[in-house]
């Protein structure tokens, strides 16, 4: 069944062709559906906009939103900490390398349990305090692991850090993207999408920089992680809630109790939905795979089986991470043109193509596959956040988008404790006292897997390019509250635009549309 199509007004004026209130499988029996997983990844070839008119879209407080949430994203920089130090904390506790990487399964692990506290606490008492909480949390558990003494108090610390970087990614993305013009949210999800990237930059600058080059060995990179949020703390605290959250909380208020309205919005919600629930963690699943499979043992490579020197593998991961960043913004703006699906297939297949150069050149050259590597992993990855948000149920879109995510995760959480661990039984001829291993054999065997379970998942997956995310096309409100309720919130919506001075442009194209 088409897509339903209908006329707004205020600054939304000009996107009117964007608001999709169902998606284009709506009303599709299985058989349908499944008939048309093919063609339905013909692209739709929007007219590419100039990317420089689509950053001029955004106003102070769009900019405002996606600038504190990019920068909380780069605070990964944090996960990162222990995947660039595994040999350092390995010697510190007299453990295996395969033992240090609990640390990062651990953490993989637990940010399930933070997408879902943080996630419904953000949707139902909005994106701001949750937010601050997990950065405070932060704070905390950055410098605890710094002081850690034993094995044990590592594995904890970064259980809880778990908890705390879980809450992040569904707020991360929500603050973001849903007050954004419609046209400009997949450029925009491309960038944000990057600050792991970025993070993963820093995080590798700072460990050449921080790491060994005092008494204290490994913990000042932790010590240091503890204070960039203070400042994104005091960032945050200078903004409003998001005006799309804000227009929900008016509708669920105008049914008398905010509170049994969310959980009404709850039930609809899970009992329309939770297919595609199901559907999206088992998305972020292989997502996770294709990140954690293809970074978090890949420093490792380097340095224990082709030898590389500290200052080579900090080249070879700013390369790549360069790459990453570059894939994600191009790829990302690219998918507002051929659609979510065909951009994540087509990086899935490239990618697959670089993998044996990836893992298997020896020498200071492959830094141009690392490039090429993480710019298709990160450019199929810079898709993600708007495909979720596309996809999301309107009510619990920090909780779907976050849960989803952090679920894939967990389902990922061994990535790099199962290449160590079978790694170690392919073993290289020793390095004076340094056991090695062929690790790349490993990488690339586990990535081809990777890639070929995102293209089927995704081919057989749905989208809502260009979805709206107004109130008032909500249907899972619209179930609760009415459809005349929600109407209301999204007249509201559209009076709050106009006070950010675009509601001018609006009615001059609804003028030349009459």
């Amino acid at each position: 069944m088409a897509s339903t199509e209908k006329r707004v007004d205020g600054a939304h004026a000009g996107a009117a062709e964007f608001h999709n209130i169902h998606p284009p499988h709506y009303g599709m029996s299985t058989g349908k559906y499944l008939a048309t997983r093919f063609t339905s990844l013909k692209p739709p070839m929007t007219k590419a906009p100039n990317p420089i008119a689509l950053l001029r879209k955004l106003n102070r407080q769009n900019w405002a939103f996606f600038a504190i949430a990019f920068f909380a994203w780069v605070h990964a920089f944090d996960f990162f900490t222990v995947s660039l130090t595994v040999s350092e904390l390995a010697e510190t506790f007299d453990k295996s390398n395969t033992d240090i990487t609990w640390g990062i399964t651990l953490v993989l692990m637990f940010r399930s349990v933070g997408s879902v506290l943080f996630g419904i606490a953000a949707d139902r008492y909005g994106r701001k305090w949750p937010f601050i909480v997990n950065n405070i949390l932060f704070i905390i558990l950055e410098l605890g692991t710094g002081f850690c003494q034993t094995y044990g108090q590592f594995l904890a610390c970064r259980a809880l850090f778990g908890i705390a970087m879980g809450g992040l990614y569904g707020n991360a993305a929500a603050t973001a993207l849903e007050d954004l013009p419609v046209e400009s949210r997949g450029l925009m999800s491309g960038i944000l999408q990057q600050g792991y990237a970025f993070g993963y930059l820093l995080a590798t600058a700072f460990a050449r920089a921080l790491v060994d080059t005092t008494s204290h060995g490994w913990r000042p990179l932790f010590w240091f992680g503890a204070c960039p949020p203070v400042l994104i703390i005091l960032f945050r605290l200078m903004l409003p809630e998001t005006k799309t959250y804000n227009h929900h909380q008016e509708v669920r208020k105008a049914q008398g109790s905010i509170g049994k309205t969310f959980l009404k919005e709850g039930k609809v919600a899970l009992k329309r939905h939770w297919i595609l629930l199901t559907y999206l963690v088992l998305l972020m699943a292989g997502f996770n795979f294709m990140s954690h499979g293809s970074q978090d043992l890949y420093p490792t490579m380097l340095s224990n089986q082709y030898n590389f020197t500290h200052d080579q593998v900090t080249v070879t991961q700013i390369v790549a991470n360069l790459g990453a960043m570059i894939g994600g913004t191009v790829v990302g703006f690219s998918s507002q043109i051929f659609g979510r699906r065909l951009s994540i297939i087509v990086m899935c297949v490239i990618g697959g193509a670089l993998l044996y150069p990836y893992t298997f050149v020896p020498n200071m050259n492959i830094v141009a596959s690392a490039f090429f590597e993480q710019f298709c992993v990160q450019g199929a990855w810079g898709v993600i956040p708007i495909h979720l948000m596309e996809l999301s149920p309107g009510a619990f879109r920090t909780f779907v988008v976050g849960t989803s995510y952090q679920l894939g995760n967990l389902v990922s959480s061994a990535s790099s404790t199962i290449e160590a661990t079978i790694g170690e039984r392919f073993p290289l001829p020793p390095k004076g006292k340094t056991e090695r291993f062929e690790y790349g054999m490993v990488i690339c065997i586990f990535m081809g897997c990777v890639y070929a379970y995102v293209i089927v998942l995704t081919l057989l997956g749905p989208e809502h390019l260009s979805r709206s995310f107004d109130v008032e096309d909500d249907e899972d409100m619209a179930e609760v509250a009415g459809r005349a309720a929600a109407s209301d919130g999204g007249r509201e919506r559209s009076r709050s635009v106009s006070d950010d001075g675009d509601v001018e442009k609006g009615r001059a194209r609804e003028t030349e549309r009459a």
